[in-house]
Order: structure tokens, then C-alpha cells, then sequence
């Protein structure tokens, strides 16, 4: 756990409009202001992130999140049972001044969401109001789980950086809109199965796509181009297994558990796109199920495969 007084400097650095990497159970964010258009134009300009693609307010409680964003009966009932934790809602926006439109990318929505990691609740309980933390790395690559990837990937642009440790999910949160009906806009360690079971149906992104971030159809990607699906790698190929027969390189769980398998994706996608004189890397299939379509869904982005 960070010191108090790591997380007052880092408050007091976001008030004078800096930019705090800063970890959570899912990935490292790049934090700002969410109602600061200069600091949340900061983060578009270290991530290079295109300024359509918008970003999720990360508050310390159900009670911040209300008074951005309008919660109906659905979204109280997900909220109760998922946050803290992996769970973004897109919601009507309440107060457009608390999360400014750069970065709701001139929504008429917000993504909000309350994360479970200590470090993260710390900052956002101490600053007071909702922060923008998208990943902490440059656009399109891999999101980065551990603090030495984070600051590797944008800390010249951070004014502080927060140690929390591996996260501990590695996956980005899960993304449902509810707008109108229910739609799951990205996958996520909340899987739709647990979603369902407390709001029915969920339909399939569609037209409210825009309004979740990891949308890009080239995301998360590596260096390296990606084959999925690969029974064994070629000779110019880094491996990249799921199971018992995972053979050389990189193993995603040797036990074929999908929990360890997201923990390990973007850290091993890292890994293995440093590897000396490889042309690709072939990735073994993963399991459709559970937290198997979060785990596909990340890797057809990172492979081009989604638009």
C-alpha cells in the first residue's frame, strides 16, 4: 500500500492538472481530472489516443457515481453486486461538468465505474471527485499490468506514480450500456452470464459501440502480428499457449484456468513482442467460455480483427 504521503502528492499533482499512473484490480490507469479538459487532453496526447474513443470516470463510491451519471433500477441492482470492481456502466450523464465532453468524447453518456484496488479507492476517496484512468500505455499496445510496464509506457508524461503491485484481474473492465436496453459493449472478468442473472438479456454492442472505450478494431496490439487460434507455432513464430501442452514460450495457464490466463495476457503479449528475431507470435485457442470471450475478444482487437 502506497504511504499517505505518496497519495497526497499525487492528489495535489492532478489538482494542479497533472497526469498520476495509478493501479487498479485491472490494469494500470493514466489518471487525470475528469472535469479538466487541459489534463484530460494531456492523456489523449501521451496515450495518442483518438479523441473519439471515450474515456471511463473512476469514482470511490456509488455516491460520486450518482451525481455524474443517472442510475436507473438496473444499474442500482449491478452496482450493489459488482462494485467495487471490473464493472463499467454507461449511463446517461448527469452533471456534464464533473466529467467534461473531451472526455466523453461529446457523448451524451458517461462510462463510470468504482474500482476495488486499495491504491486506487485511496486516490480517488482523497481527491474528492471522479478521475479519468484510462491504460496507462501508449494507444493500441498492450495494456500494462505491473508498475515497470506503466511507467516503461507513459511515465515521462506523469507528474507521480503510484506502486500497487501486479493487478490482479488483468483484464479491462466489463462494459455495459444502459441507455435504453441493456448491451454489452466489452467483455470483462464480470462476465454476461453474472450480468444476466440480475438484469436479463444483455444484446450485442451495435450502434452503442462508440460509447465504450477498447473499441478500435487495431487494439491492444503488440508490435508483432498475432495468429490465433494455432495449433503449434511456426519456426519464426513465439508461442503463446493455453493448457497442459503448452509446449515452449509463453504459457497463458498450463492449467487451463482462464482467471490465471487474463492475469497473464497482456504482460506475455509484452514478453513476447521483445522477443529477438521473432516474425509473429501464434497464440493457442482459448475457450469461447466465461471469461474465455473477454480473453478472445482482446486478442481479435490486438490481431485486427474487429472493427
Amino acid at each position: 500500500m502506497e504511504k499517505a504521503a505518496d497519495i497526497e502528492a499525487a492528489v495535489a499533482a492532478l489538482k494542479r492538472g497533472g497526469l498520476v499512473i495509478m493501479p487498479t484490480e485491472t490494469v494500470y490507469g493514466l489518471a487525470a481530472d475528469a472535469g479538466d479538459a487541459r489534463a484530460v487532453a494531456a492523456v489523449y496526447a501521451a496515450k495518442g489516443r483518438p479523441a473519439f474513443n471515450p474515456l471511463i470516470a473512476h469514482v470511490a463510491d456509488v455516491a460520486t457515481a450518482r451525481r455524474i451519471a443517472r442510475f436507473d433500477e438496473r444499474a442500482e441492482r449491478l452496482a450493489a453486486a459488482f462494485w467495487p470492481g471490473p464493472l463499467t456502466l454507461v449511463l446517461p450523464v448527469e452533471d456534464d461538468a464533473l466529467v467534461c465532453d473531451l472526455a466523453r468524447a461529446g457523448l451524451d453518456t458517461v462510462a463510470v465505474r468504482s474500482p476495488a484496488h486499495l491504491v486506487a479507492h485511496a486516490l480517488l476517496e482523497a481527491f474528492g471527485g471522479p478521475l479519468v484512468a484510462p491504460s496507462a500505455n501508449r494507444s493500441g499496445r498492450p495494456s500494462p499490468t505491473t508498475y515497470a510496464d506503466a511507467v516503461e509506457e507513459t511515465g515521462p508524461a506523469a507528474a507521480a506514480a503510484l506502486d500497487g503491485g501486479p493487478c490482479a484481474i488483468g483484464l479491462e473492465s466489463t462494459v455495459v450500456a444502459l441507455i435504453d436496453e441493456a448491451r454489452l459493449l466489452r467483455p470483462g472478468s464480470v462476465t454476461r452470464s453474472q450480468i444476466e442473472a440480475l438484469i436479463g438479456p444483455l444484446l450485442e454492442a451495435e450502434a452503442d459501440a462508440r460509447r465504450s472505450p477498447g473499441r478500435l478494431s487495431r487494439h491492444y496490439a503488440p508490435s508483432l502480428p498475432l495468429r490465433l487460434n494455432a495449433t503449434e507455432p511456426r519456426t519464426d513464430e513465439v508461442w503463446l499457449g493455453f493448457g497442459p501442452h503448452g509446449g515452449s514460450g509463453f504459457n497463458l495457464s498450463p492449467e487451463g484456468d482462464l482467471a490465471e490466463a487474463a492475469a497473464n495476457l497482456f504482460a506475455y503479449l509484452r514478453a513476447a513482442d521483445r522477443s529477438q528475431g521473432a516474425a509473429g507470435i501464434s497464440v493457442a485457442p482459448i475457450p469461447d467460455t466465461g471469461l474465455g470471450e473477454a480473453i478472445n475478444d482482446r486478442l481479435r482487437r490486438a490481431a485486427g480483427f474487429v472493427g
